[in-house]
């Protein structure tokens, strides 16, 4: 990944359709941990914001499940936001953005072809949602996952 994509996220933010406000978040969130270890300077690497990345699609898939789904059992919802936030989806969202482009990787996560790993994308791409949402708020987020991970297609 040349310079450019270590402080220049424009492309990246034109795709997801979000402008952030403190590109720090951004940029944290596509840093994975082995790019920071290497770091000559301190670097914050995206596993906070993907734990709370994770919880806050979690909750917003679960509430919009509640509130369009009122037949469902708990096990019936439960099963539908497992398949709905679950990291094969969430890797293949990624791959669609084009994630993997902007990832700031360290140099055996890049010869390993990390940029590509389905872990890596679903952990970016909820660190992410995690940024969004410190950079804005709950519904800017939900607006974020609407259009780039479920695109709409669940009539949520």
């Amino acid at each position: 990944m040349d310079e450019k994509h270590f402080t220049d996220f424009a492309e990246l933010e034109k795709r997801i359709k979000y402008v952030f406000k403190n590109k720090d978040l951004l940029r944290n969130a596509l840093t994975h941990k082995t790019f920071a270890f290497e770091a000559k300077i301190p670097v914050e690497y995206n596993e906070r914001l993907e734990f709370l990345g994770d919880s806050i699609l979690g909750f917003l898939v679960a509430e919009q499940l509640y509130k369009s789904n009122k037949y469902f059992s708990e096990g019936e919802l439960t099963r539908r936001r497992s398949a709905l936030v679950n990291n094969g989806f969430l890797a293949e969202k990624a791959r669609k953005l084009g994630l993997g482009e902007f990832l700031l990787l360290g140099k055996g996560e890049k010869k390993q072809n990390g940029a590509q790993n389905s872990t890596n994308l679903a952990n970016a791409l909820e660190a992410l949602i995690g940024a969004v949402y410190l950079d804005s708020d709950l519904e800017n987020v939900w607006m974020f996952i609407k259009n780039n991970i479920f695109d709409d297609k669940l009539g949520f």
